[in-house]
């Protein structure tokens, strides 16, 4: 076929009429199973893509957008959210919010539901329990930007930050500057695309200066984070330092610690990959790599707006990588003094 595609091609193909095909694609009502499994057959063996139907259907988008994050207790996706809420209220458009619980079934189930809504685009911390819907055809014609970890569609657009070269600089600063040489890695579940890159770093660090990484703490839960570190520091080998992966992890990781009634950073040393509120407040304060969390949902808004701008869904999307920062305090052995205040 020489000449683009069109809804008649894919209806004809899939056994269908040009309503059932248009019903679909626009999630304007209920088509069956077997009828959508042959129209997406279809859409995919004629390589149609919708964009003409989502031309003539901008004028019937509402002026909201969809925001899917995994859960709301870690403050980074918060954070993100929040974010994401303010660029969008600057430009007139309000956000539906939802959580996907990691589970990549139910991010499908609630993409779907804002696309019936007429959301004009969707913002997607990826779930990552299960393989990702969101490259399947019905989203083709959808502007789509992930945070904090990419979708392996093409098309959509993505917003990290510099996750390896992170990991390495706060474990190399356990390495060069106070002298451990066993460190272990603690995180919460090893399907993160961050969680993959971050251990990157770590090892990477330690490779470099000619050190064994120790196996993996898994902390998933806080009843998991305190049995996996009692039982790595009864070990003949027990860590002299530990980096935590994200925020959670580390929230384990303290109260496991302050539990055990070992002392940071007498006993232990630590430092964490995500800053959050009380990493200033606690005794001692908490090292940290820092993550430009407000930036992360700021970019995301305004590319999607700008892919929202444009006159055709992009077949390539855009990436971004932001820079993290460094913050030393005390957990890490550092002697940084608290800031003096103005009597």
């Amino acid at each position: 076929m020489n000449r683009k595609p069109t809804i008649k091609d894919v209806a004809s193909l899939a056994g269908v009429g040009p309503m059932t095909v248009s019903r679909l694609l626009n999630q304007s009502a209920h088509v069956s199973e077997v009828a959508a499994a042959r129209i997406y057959s279809a859409i995919e063996k004629l390589g149609y893509r919708p964009n003409e139907m989502a031309r003539a259907l901008r004028g019937q988008k509402s002026h909201t957008i969809g925001i899917i994050v995994p859960y709301l207790d870690d403050p980074f996706f918060a954070v993100c959210a929040q974010a994401i809420n303010a660029v969008a209220r600057q430009k007139g458009y309000s956000v539906i919010l939802t959580t996907s619980n990691e589970d990549a079934g139910i991010e499908y189930a609630e993409a779907q539901l804002m696309l019936r809504r007429h959301a004009a685009g969707l913002i997607i911390i990826p779930a990552t329990e299960g393989p990702s819907r969101l490259g399947l055809p019905e989203f083709h014609a959808t502007h789509i930007v992930a945070v904090d970890r990419p979708l392996e569609d093409h098309r959509c657009c993505s917003v990290l930050v510099e996750n390896v070269s992170g990991a390495e600089s706060a474990v190399d600063h356990l390495i060069s500057k106070h002298g451990h040489k066993r460190i272990a890695f603690a995180a919460l579940n090893d399907h993160l695309y961050t969680f993959q890159a971050r251990l990157e770093g770590y090892t990477r660090a330690m490779h470099q200066a000619k050190l064994t990484p120790l196996p993996v703490l898994h902390c998933c839960t806080q009843e998991a984070a305190s049995a996996a570190l009692l039982n790595a520091l009864r070990g003949p080998h027990a860590p002299t330092a530990i980096f935590t992966a994200n925020g959670l992890t580390t929230h384990y990781t303290l109260k496991a610690l302050l539990d055990a009634g070992v002392r940071i950073p007498d006993d232990i040393g630590l430092v964490a990959f995500d800053d959050f509120d009380m990493a200033e407040v606690l005794e001692p304060r908490v090292s940290v790599v820092r993550q430009p969390a407000q930036e992360l949902g700021r970019v995301a808004a305004n590319l999607l707006f700008d892919q929202m701008a444009a006159p055709e869904v992009s077949r390539q999307g855009a990436k971004v990588v932001l820079p993290v920062e460094w913050v030393p305090r005390n957990s890490c052995g550092c002697r940084v003094s608290m800031p003096a205040h103005p009597a």
